[in-house]
């Protein structure tokens, strides 16, 4: 039985971890963060929640639903928020660092793959195979989130509608969110009962085990957590500078047009718009970076998120690989690829400083609202939400899988994309159905899962060359 709803009083009472165990735990997450958001939430879940007990369920999601109003990666965001409080900026640092670094290093080696040997057919060949299996990775967080989150049928249907929303009608993230807070704040007044449901704030269907944060709260050792004034000024005054510092110094040192400043200050507005996680910013940043900036060709920003699918870590870790190209093909007077590197990790700079920034500032403020039934309503209603907005991101990741062309055609005034069916690859269609059997009947895990596929896409692809 999960310990996350088991409710044998018998069970050992967690221990808090050392802050030595906590940097090898967030190691292994950073290491094995694939699968987008969905995969990355539910392993952190599956780890912290059901098997360590480091944290409860109730504040588990209740941090969730504050990182998803960030803008910026969500899961990164809340693997910061934990690690802060069970051992303050140190563990959040830590935490979110982890959280990046293995992702940031794979896609830099990528990138550099990418310029140089990007029509190698043994290249290309794994990066199918491995993306047939990410949809099944994908697939089997979302069902694994939707079965915490929708407790019960008004759940479901704001679900749905959201799904509606973004799919049929184009409704921008934030106005889906925004609404569906604003049914669960009214829902909170006219059906207490049904938005008691989600697991915030005590209410109806809440866990019996208490986590290890939990703990620390009852013992009054989360000091840190408690919001003040002179703290939220304090953490201003220090990570304002530290994320847009660099950005002003290159401005200062290159000028205005330089390829450095551009991406720094473009970027840096990304982290402040990027609502709903990369997939709802790639169109606008795949038009500014063809079009505007001339970046990319293209067709280019497609290949970045490919291999940004097949890397641990933020799906928003594309944002490198577009940053690496620009300054790769402009490199000044420095070598292409030293340019193209340090491209790679402003971008990383400017795009993850702020999601700190958010966490170590408002996270206080949102640990003393815990008990607010109004706003926990609210937020059990955003969670339902974004867990249709999760199943448009599988879809849209399927349709782009398992077809070569997908279209926005016009039905009855809508536009929703629809798979050009004589262009269906039965390749990646079999490596897809068999990833979701390896993974949802036979629970084999997701790194053999994506070892198996990637091999598979080499066979399949040199039998059919052959």
């Amino acid at each position: 039985m999960s310990l996350a709803t088991s409710t044998d009083t018998a069970l050992p009472a967690p221990t808090v971890p050392t802050f030595a165990q906590a940097f090898k735990v967030w190691a292994r997450i950073g290491c094995l963060s694939f699968g987008g958001p969905a995969g990355q939430i539910a392993l952190m879940h599956k780890e912290l929640v059901e098997e360590r007990r480091w944290i409860g369920e109730q504040r588990f999601l209740h941090a969730l639903n504050y990182c998803m109003l960030l803008p910026g990666p969500e899961a990164q965001q809340l693997a910061v928020y934990i690690g802060w409080l069970m051992h303050r900026t140190a563990g959040g640092l830590v935490a979110g660092l982890l959280f990046i670094i293995p992702g940031m290093l794979v896609m830099l080696g990528l990138s550099l793959l990418y310029v140089l040997y990007r029509h190698v057919p043994l290249v290309d060949a794994v990066f199918f195979g491995v993306k047939a299996a990410v949809l099944a990775v994908v697939v089997e967080a979302g069902l694994r989130i939707s079965r915490r989150a929708l407790k019960n049928r008004a759940m479901v249907v704001i679900a749905i509608a959201a799904f509606i929303c973004i799919y049929l009608f184009r409704i921008p993230f934030p106005i889906i969110i925004l609404a569906a807070g604003l049914i669960g704040w009214l829902g909170s007044r006219y059906a207490p009962g049904v938005f008691a449901g989600g697991g915030h704030g005590g209410g109806a269907g809440a866990p019996e085990f208490k986590g290890v944060v939990d703990l620390m709260f009852e013992r009054g050792e989360l000091t840190h957590a408690t919001p003040s004034g002179a703290k939220a000024l304090r953490t201003a005054a220090i990570w304002l500078p530290l994320w847009l510092g660099p950005v002003a110094v290159l401005w200062l040192l290159t000028g205005q047009a330089s390829v450095w400043t551009h991406i720094g200050g473009f970027f840096s507005t990304m982290a402040v718009v990027t609502f709903g996680g990369a997939y709802a910013v790639l169109a606008y940043v795949a038009q500014a970076a063809v079009e505007t900036f001339g970046w990319l060709a293209p067709g280019e920003m497609v290949d970045g998120l490919g291999l940004a699918e097949t890397t641990p870590g933020p799906l928003i870790l594309v944002l490198q690989f577009v940053g690496f190209l620009a300054a790769y093909r402009a490199p000044g007077g420095l070598e292409p690829w030293l340019a193209g590197s340090l491209g790679a990790l402003l971008t990383v700079w400017v795009t993850f400083a702020p999601c700190f920034f958010w966490i170590f500032l408002g996270a206080p403020y949102v640990e003393a609202l815990r008990g607010n039934r109004a706003l926990s309503a609210a937020l059990t209603a955003i969670t339902a939400a974004v867990v249709g907005v999760i199943m448009n991101l599988a879809l849209w990741f399927a349709l782009h899988v398992v077809f070569r062309e997908v279209r926005a055609i016009n039905v009855l005034g809508l536009a929703p994309d629809l798979p050009v069916l004589s262009s269906l690859d039965w390749r990646a269609a079999v490596l897809a159905i068999a990833a979701m059997i390896a993974m949802l009947r036979f629970k084999i895990g997701m790194i053999p899962t994506l070892a198996a596929s990637a091999l598979a896409g080499v066979l399949i692809t040199q039998m059919l060359a052959g």
